[in-house]
């Protein structure tokens, strides 16, 4: 009997972290072929990750240049996948998320009639500006893939508003659980000597992640001056601010912040580090998404610097705030959680919506089952 060809898609490195251990389970399992493409939408952040959990690529279109628009990465993945298609003659194509090279990889195989798996399917802002384009790029992934593997009931239910049949869903949880147990060790040492500095046990350490395109200018600018005032109140607070590599946001970041002692502006880290920088962390601030997923993993508040998210679950099972990004309601809620210690356990305590870290697990039976290889 053949085996099950499925080749994964990714360019990223979020969608990396999250792809990476599903991957090493398609290399694992029996009656599988696993061929990985990477687009390289991302390099050096995707090759770290690549490092990292020792994969290597069948096949990487090497896209990213500097200063390329949307626009550009479309027309460089929709070509380069498809000639990696019509030589690889894939069963089925697996993308993640919602990036460009997610929404124009499903596209490039449903030009040439290929099944498109979705893993982290159905999340949802219901605004298809926000996030921008990872809204819009989600929705349009949905409508072309034949098998979505859904995190949460929440996700699922998503799907089954637009029409999705319940037979082609599958409940997993989300894999960046499983990358994530994988990589957080208690007795983790830092490279950069300055992490392994920082008192985590009599200090309230806070890790920030600021990048979002729809917090550029003056969102960006009420939320770093917020992040100041919160160490001139809370005399007990370190943070910790790995900036993006964006000109734009590193120079707000030094011009607001850089001359203020207890915040740390540092370069990006790695996942491996970054994750474990998460486990030491008190509290939480973030505009990323992924982070509301890992974060509850580890028993973390997180208090999302956004008007919305995709990602409901964690705000309602409680370890999740939605703040906003005006400089006083930022101010307010993480006032809130150093001083009231009965909130901040609360949300420390409440339960972790997004799996046990048996995601990937559950997408390969899903593709066997479906395949009838079971």
């Amino acid at each position: 009997m053949n085996k099950l060809k499925v080749m994964t898609i990714f360019g990223t490195r979020p969608e990396a972290i999250k792809m990476a251990p599903l991957v090493r389970k398609l290399q694992e399992a029996e009656g599988i072929q696993s061929v990985l493409c990477v687009t390289a939408q991302h390099r050096e952040m995707l090759d770290m990750v690549l490092d990292l959990f020792q994969l290597k690529p069948d096949y990487d279109l090497d896209i990213m240049q500097h200063g390329q628009t949307i626009s550009d990465i479309t027309v460089k993945v929709l070509k380069g996948v498809e000639a990696v298609l019509q030589e690889v003659k894939p069963d089925i194509v697996l993308v993640h998320g919602d990036t460009t090279t997610t929404f124009v990889g499903s596209l490039a195989a449903f030009y040439q009639q290929i099944a498109v798996g979705h893993v982290e399917a159905g999340l949802r802002s219901g605004n298809i500006y926000s996030p921008y384009p990872e809204e819009m790029n989600r929705k349009l992934t949905g409508h072309l893939a034949q098998l979505h593997f859904a995190p949460t009931e929440g996700n699922y239910k998503n799907l089954i508003k637009e029409g999705i049949g319940e037979e082609k869903i599958f409940i997993t949880g989300n894999t960046v659980i499983d990358a994530l147990l994988q990589v957080v060790k208690e007795d983790y040492v830092f490279d950069n000597p300055l992490l392994n500095k920082i008192d985590y046990h009599n200090k309230k350490v806070l890790v920030m992640t600021c990048h979002r395109r729809e917090n550029w200018g003056e969102p960006m600018e009420n939320i770093f001056k917020a992040v100041v005032e919160i160490t001139e109140k809370h005399r007990e607070v370190e943070v910790i601010f790995p900036v993006h590599l964006n000109p734009n946001i590193r120079n707000l970041a030094k011009n607001i912040m850089g001359d203020t002692k207890a915040i740390h502006l540092i370069e990006p880290l790695d996942y491996e580090p970054f994750a474990n920088l998460l486990n030491k962390a008190h509290l939480i601030l973030t505009d990323s998404g992924g982070i509301q997923e890992e974060a509850p993993a580890l028993g973390k508040p997180i208090l999302v610097l956004r008007t919305e998210t995709e990602r409901p679950e964690a705000v309602e099972a409680g370890t999740v705030k939605v703040v906003g990004v005006e400089k006083q309601r930022i101010v307010e809620e993480v006032s809130k959680l150093l001083s009231n210690s009965s909130e901040y356990l609360q949300m420390e305590a409440a339960v972790n919506p997004y799996g046990d870290g048996r995601a990937c697990e559950r997408i390969v039976k899903a593709l066997k089952d479906y395949f009838k290889l079971s």
